[in-house]
């Protein structure tokens, strides 16, 4: 290897070093802990009083139950709509558990290039609001077949989420027992 190419190399892995580091500083954390459920922000979260029939803090605007394959709209604190039936990620492909998503993007007729759909062409995810890395999204779709990762509803109720939630709007994707425990157990307390 040149020299040349060492400092390269060099450079690529301080530079990767600096944009980890500052993810962390800027962003809270940047790397997902080894248990979501035991991260500071899951404490945070747990801390919280929950929203009356959900297992996710009263100060989220959508709540997604993994275990029971429920989702909720709240507002104020407590259950405005829900619960909603979902399908999530199958295996492989696992919707990610989380406290702390923010919706960042809506899109009324979304058509996804990386999840081919049973046709072999992009899949159409109508209503579609993102909220978490990798495209996962609330989006409308076929109950009865395990998503990529996403969180599927049926289309009218995709279209309710996609009408209710704005960009900004705060998510949970929860396991309900999980949480109902920590709460029990006073787990939030930092």
């Amino acid at each position: 290897m040149s020299r040349t190419e060492r400092l390269r190399r060099r450079r690529r892995v301080l530079v990767t070093g600096l944009v980890l580091v500052a993810g962390v500083g800027l962003g809270g954390t940047a790397i997902a802990t080894a248990d979501p459920e035991q991260s500071r922000v899951a404490q945070q979260a747990h801390a919280e009083p929950a929203a009356p029939g959900t297992p996710c803090s009263a100060s989220v605007r959508a709540c997604v139950d993994l275990e029971t394959r429920q989702a909720w709209l709240v507002r104020d604190g407590r259950v405005a709509d829900g619960p909603f039936p979902v399908t999530t990620g199958g295996e492989g492909k696992a919707t990610p558990v989380g406290h702390s998503f923010r919706v960042y993007r809506k899109e009324a007729d979304h058509r996804s290039g990386e999840y081919p759909g049973p046709d072999g062409r992009p899949a159409r995810m109508p209503w579609s609001v993102f909220f978490a890395d990798g495209g996962i999204a609330f989006h409308g779709g076929d109950l009865s077949r395990e998503s990529a990762g996403c969180v599927k509803l049926r289309t009218r109720d995709a279209r309710r989420f996609f009408e209710t939630l704005q960009v900004g709007d705060k998510v949970q994707v929860v396991n309900g027992s999980v949480e109902r425990r920590h709460r029990a157990e006073g787990r939030g307390h930092l």
